[in-house]
Protein backbone atom coordinates (compact mmCIF):
# COMPACT_ATOMS: atom_id res chain seq x y z
CA UNK A 1 0.00 0.00 0.00
CA UNK A 2 1.48 3.58 -0.79
CA UNK A 3 0.38 6.60 0.31
CA UNK A 4 0.63 10.22 -1.48
CA UNK A 5 1.85 12.62 1.16
CA UNK A 6 0.37 15.67 -1.05
CA UNK A 7 2.61 18.43 -2.07
CA UNK A 8 1.47 21.46 0.39
CA UNK A 9 4.31 23.76 1.26
CA UNK A 10 3.51 22.93 5.03
CA UNK A 11 1.03 25.96 5.86
CA UNK A 12 -2.26 23.95 5.43
CA UNK A 13 -3.01 25.15 1.83
CA UNK A 14 -2.06 22.47 -0.38
CA UNK A 15 -3.66 18.86 -1.62
CA UNK A 16 -5.21 17.36 1.09
CA UNK A 17 -2.88 13.82 1.28
CA UNK A 18 -4.31 10.67 -0.81
CA UNK A 19 -4.32 7.51 -0.37
CA UNK A 20 -3.05 4.65 -2.93
CA UNK A 21 -4.20 1.11 -2.89
CA UNK A 22 -2.17 -1.43 -5.36
CA UNK A 23 -3.02 -5.19 -5.24
CA UNK A 24 -3.49 -6.39 -1.57
CA UNK A 25 -2.90 -10.34 -0.79
CA UNK A 26 -3.20 -12.46 2.66
CA UNK A 27 -4.94 -9.41 4.30
CA UNK A 28 -7.64 -8.50 6.33
CA UNK A 29 -9.96 -5.52 5.72
CA UNK A 30 -12.58 -4.00 7.82
CA UNK A 31 -15.54 -2.06 6.90
CA UNK A 32 -18.78 -0.91 8.77
CA UNK A 33 -21.34 2.08 9.62
CA UNK A 34 -22.81 2.81 12.62
CA UNK A 35 -20.48 2.15 14.65
CA UNK A 36 -20.00 -1.44 13.59
CA UNK A 37 -17.03 -3.07 11.61
CA UNK A 38 -16.94 -6.18 10.15
CA UNK A 39 -13.95 -8.16 9.38
CA UNK A 40 -13.01 -10.54 6.43
CA UNK A 41 -9.53 -12.45 6.03
CA UNK A 42 -8.28 -12.96 3.49
CA UNK A 43 -5.68 -16.01 2.87
CA UNK A 44 -3.92 -15.08 -0.22
CA UNK A 45 -3.90 -18.70 -1.83
CA UNK A 46 -4.58 -17.37 -4.80
CA UNK A 47 -7.73 -19.95 -4.61
CA UNK A 48 -9.52 -17.83 -7.10
CA UNK A 49 -13.91 -17.81 -6.72
CA UNK A 50 -15.48 -20.04 -4.21
CA UNK A 51 -17.87 -22.92 -5.21
CA UNK A 52 -21.32 -23.54 -4.82
CA UNK A 53 -20.74 -25.10 -1.56
CA UNK A 54 -18.64 -22.24 0.05
CA UNK A 55 -21.00 -19.65 -1.04
CA UNK A 56 -24.43 -22.24 0.62
CA UNK A 57 -22.31 -22.63 3.42
CA UNK A 58 -21.54 -18.82 3.92
CA UNK A 59 -25.38 -18.50 2.88
CA UNK A 60 -26.22 -20.86 5.78
CA UNK A 61 -24.07 -19.18 8.07
CA UNK A 62 -25.53 -15.64 7.78
CA UNK A 63 -28.86 -17.63 7.97
CA UNK A 64 -28.14 -18.78 11.66
CA UNK A 65 -26.68 -15.40 12.49
CA UNK A 66 -29.72 -13.94 11.74
CA UNK A 67 -32.30 -16.03 14.12
CA UNK A 68 -29.22 -15.12 16.73
CA UNK A 69 -28.69 -11.77 16.33
CA UNK A 70 -31.50 -9.86 14.32
CA UNK A 71 -34.98 -8.87 15.62
CA UNK A 72 -37.95 -10.68 14.23
CA UNK A 73 -39.75 -8.60 12.06
CA UNK A 74 -41.63 -8.02 8.32
CA UNK A 75 -37.56 -7.56 7.26
CA UNK A 76 -35.92 -10.26 8.81
CA UNK A 77 -38.51 -12.95 7.55
CA UNK A 78 -38.30 -11.44 4.12
CA UNK A 79 -34.82 -11.76 3.71
CA UNK A 80 -34.62 -14.79 5.53
CA UNK A 81 -37.28 -16.33 2.57
CA UNK A 82 -34.42 -14.85 -0.18
CA UNK A 83 -31.85 -16.68 2.06
CA UNK A 84 -33.93 -19.80 2.31
CA UNK A 85 -34.44 -19.78 -1.77
CA UNK A 86 -30.96 -19.23 -2.69
CA UNK A 87 -29.95 -22.07 -0.01
CA UNK A 88 -32.21 -24.26 -1.99
CA UNK A 89 -30.64 -23.41 -5.56
CA UNK A 90 -27.01 -24.44 -4.34
CA UNK A 91 -28.02 -27.10 -2.10
CA UNK A 92 -25.83 -30.14 -4.63
CA UNK A 93 -25.05 -27.56 -7.02
CA UNK A 94 -22.11 -28.11 -8.60
CA UNK A 95 -22.07 -24.79 -10.28
CA UNK A 96 -23.19 -21.23 -9.68
CA UNK A 97 -26.22 -19.80 -11.71
CA UNK A 98 -25.72 -16.79 -13.23
CA UNK A 99 -27.09 -14.06 -11.76
CA UNK A 100 -27.18 -15.93 -8.20
CA UNK A 101 -24.48 -13.57 -6.75
CA UNK A 102 -26.09 -10.76 -8.10
CA UNK A 103 -29.60 -11.85 -6.55
CA UNK A 104 -27.69 -11.97 -3.01
CA UNK A 105 -25.51 -9.27 -3.51
CA UNK A 106 -29.20 -7.02 -3.75
CA UNK A 107 -30.57 -9.06 -0.97
CA UNK A 108 -27.66 -7.77 1.28
CA UNK A 109 -27.77 -4.21 -0.10
CA UNK A 110 -31.32 -4.04 0.30
CA UNK A 111 -31.37 -5.28 4.04
CA UNK A 112 -28.04 -3.79 4.71
CA UNK A 113 -29.45 -2.11 7.92
CA UNK A 114 -30.86 -5.57 9.08
CA UNK A 115 -27.43 -7.36 8.43
CA UNK A 116 -24.75 -4.48 8.97
CA UNK A 117 -23.69 -5.65 12.50
CA UNK A 118 -23.74 -9.37 11.60
CA UNK A 119 -20.06 -10.74 10.75
CA UNK A 120 -21.63 -13.32 8.68
CA UNK A 121 -23.18 -11.00 6.12
CA UNK A 122 -19.26 -9.85 5.77
CA UNK A 123 -17.95 -13.13 4.97
CA UNK A 124 -20.97 -13.52 2.45
CA UNK A 125 -20.10 -10.35 1.00
CA UNK A 126 -16.00 -11.47 0.19
CA UNK A 127 -17.52 -14.46 -1.37
CA UNK A 128 -19.65 -11.94 -4.07
CA UNK A 129 -16.91 -10.27 -4.63
CA UNK A 130 -14.36 -12.97 -5.63
CA UNK A 131 -17.44 -13.81 -7.89
CA UNK A 132 -17.39 -10.61 -9.53
CA UNK A 133 -19.94 -8.86 -11.58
Amino acid sequence: MAADSGSGSGSGSGPEPGVRIGSVHGSAVSFGGSRNTNTVHHGGTGAGAPDAAQLLEAVLTLREALVREAPRGEDRTALDAELDGVAEQLEGAETIRPGLPARLRAALERWAPLVESVSAAAALGSLLGALGG
